[in-house]
This record gives C-alpha cells, structure tokens and sequence, in this order.
C-alpha cells in the first residue's frame, strides 16, 4: 500500500451524532482487533458493550481525511483537565501520519485552555510507541493498561 503523508492528506473533525454509535463502535473494534488477538484479549461483545456504556456524541468527533470518514477520535473533560478517551483510525489508513495530525489539533485545543491531556493504552499496543512518540509520558500502569498524560504546553505570545 502506498504511503501517504499527513502534508498531502488534509485532516480536520467534525461532530459526530448520537444515532451513529453502531457505526462507531464497528470502526473502534476493527481498529483494537489486531492488538487484542496479539494478547488473546479479543472480544468484539465486550468491546462493543465497553464503548456504548461511556458514548456521549458531545466529546466524539469524526476524523475525516480529505473529507472523508477515516476513524474517530473522544475526548471527554475532567475535574484536572482532558482525558482522550478514543482515537481510532481504520486499519487501511492507519500509518499515513492522520493519528499524528489528530494529535496535533487535539494539543492546540489542551493548549488555548492550558489542560493536560491524558490517555491510556492496552500492554503490548502500538499505541503505547505512539503515544511516547508525541511527548506523553508514563504516569501509571496497571496489569492490563498503561496511563500517560501530556502536560499543557504554555502558550507564546504573539
């Protein structure tokens, strides 16, 4: 498959609504299956039951690539700050440089409210790679997950 970079590929968000969780949630265990399996984890009713039980279409956004439907991306408020809760690219597009660009519009929006961003990824991911890539660090870990957080960068003036 060619390799397309995140310059010649315009990536943008847009709302996503109540009504398209089935969507969503197909999207979001095409994405997870291959980690999953690796770690013998895969299990598409849990993981179906696991996203509809914290979807709220308020905090999801579409990922669209050229203005088209690549993935999905959730990122709910907490009491300290922004806790990205999904960021799911579908399986044919992912390694063109998308997940980065959501990264970089996510940390823009963390930055203008001054909030650190924090996300968790399952052992053995490669998310985990992802995530230290862009500046998180590790902030805790348990049997089956690993916490990162990235602080809240100052903004320039200017």
């Amino acid at each position: 498959m060619p390799s397309n970079s995140a310059q010649s590929t315009s990536v943008s968000l847009g709302p996503a609504r109540e009504e398209e969780s089935e969507e969503l949630v197909s999207l979001r265990i095409a994405a997870m299956r291959e980690s999953l399996e690796r770690l013998g984890r895969f299990d598409a009713q849990r993981a179906r039951e696991r996203f509809l039980v914290g979807f709220v279409a308020e905090f999801t956004r579409h990922i669209l690539a050229d203005g088209e439907r690549v993935g999905f991306v959730a990122v709910k408020p907490t009491p300290d700050g922004l806790s990205l809760e999904h960021l799911y690219v579908r399986p044919e597009y992912q390694g063109r440089g998308i997940g980065s660009a959501v990264l970089a519009i996510l940390f823009e929006e963390a930055d203008r409210r001054a909030l650190p961003l924090r996300v968790g990824a399952l052992r053995g991911s490669d998310a985990n790679r992802f995530y230290l890539r862009h500046g998180f660090i590790v902030v805790e870990e348990s049997e089956w997950d690993i916490y990162y957080v990235r602080p809240a960068q100052p903004r320039r003036a200017g």
